[in-house]
């Protein structure tokens, strides 16, 4: 076997998997935003259980991104972690209880109890 027959077969083969991928996460992300928009706008009472971001990217020449997280528990003993924007992260705190709206797995917002 030469080097242009392996690269021949397997060039289609590796396109096909990664054209593949993106096309399934592009699929996967339209149907969690139709499930949430399909889903009811929720407020309960809620805890801010725990916070965390995750950076991806920032090698090289490339910039980095950071997503933000916020861990919410509601008074059933449920926990729900649902990705928020920077503002609204930075608004929280650990421990802060007030009332959490969202719909689906989409945080719409947090009004803290005094």
């Amino acid at each position: 076997m030469d080097l242009f027959y392996i690269m021949s077969t397997m060039g289609p083969i590796f396109f096909m998997i990664i054209f593949g991928l993106i096309i399934f996460t592009f699929i996967k992300g339209i149907g969690e935003w139709n499930k949430n928009n399909n889903s009811p706008k929720l407020s309960v009472p809620a805890q801010v259980v725990t916070k965390r971001t995750k950076t991806s990217g920032g090698s090289g020449n490339s910039s980095a991104s950071t997503s933000y997280f916020a861990t919410f528990q509601v008074d059933s003993g449920d926990r729900m972690e649902l990705k928020l924007s920077g503002r609204e992260y930075g608004m929280l705190a650990e421990d802060d209880l007030g009332i959490i709206s969202f719909q689906g797995t989409r945080f719409l917002s947090f009004e803290r109890r005094n």
